[in-house]
């Protein structure tokens, strides 16, 4: 960083640390514990498409790799478009294999990365569901690639796009020690009706 980048206020981008998702699992026992809420099996990874052959086919090689065991009973990954013209891939496992689960999250973003394509990743996350609440409440632990942390996001059930900030801010608390939380709450963006949520 330059002595101008620091006059004008501009800070170094943080470098993509892929390597914090593997503190996922260990953090989904740390919440189960404090919240009551247990992994889906369900993790989605989220970036800007991009027009072109080699992007098509870096697609392809991302789900060449993670259907690879749908002969012996896996879930193929999906892909699909969100309204504001978002890829999601949708990658899903048993619920108590989060680490698998992790591990795909991980390999994705690493080809992505790998391929030339890491400023079009967005975010990740893994799903979790209340096990004692029948109404449905669920919630996603979001990791910003460009940040290198991790946020909650609870949305409220219903139509409404509201979101239990209460339950945000105590899933902060728990998971402290266990992920780099994003300080900045400004950050927090909702990631309404996104794949494994």
């Amino acid at each position: 960083m330059g002595l101008l980048d620091a006059i004008l206020g501009r800070s170094k981008p943080v470098r993509p640390d892929l390597d914090q998702l593997f503190a996922v699992p260990s953090a989904a026992l740390t919440l189960q514990a404090a919240t009551g809420f247990t992994p889906t099996g369900l993790g989605s990874v989220c970036f800007a498409g991009v027009e072109g052959g080699g992007f098509a086919r870096l697609q392809e090689d991302v789900r060449e790799l993670l259907d690879a065991d749908t002969e012996r009973g896996g879930i193929p990954v999906e892909f699909s478009r969100d309204a504001y013209g978002y890829t999601w891939l949708l990658a899903s496992h048993p619920a108590d294999d989060t680490a698998g689960l992790v591990n795909d999250l991980h390999a994705v973003n690493t080809l992505l990365q790998d391929g030339g394509f890491g400023p079009h990743l967005l975010c990740s996350l893994i799903g979790f569901r209340d096990a004692e609440d029948t109404g449905g409440r669920s919630l996603a632990l979001v990791y910003l690639y460009k940040r290198g942390t991790f946020y909650p996001f609870a949305p409220l059930p219903g139509d409404a796009e509201k979101r239990d900030n209460q339950l945000e801010l105590q899933v902060r608390s728990a998971l402290g020690d266990d992920l780099r939380v994003e300080k900045d709450l400004s950050r927090w963006f909702p990631v309404w009706g996104a794949p494994g949520l």
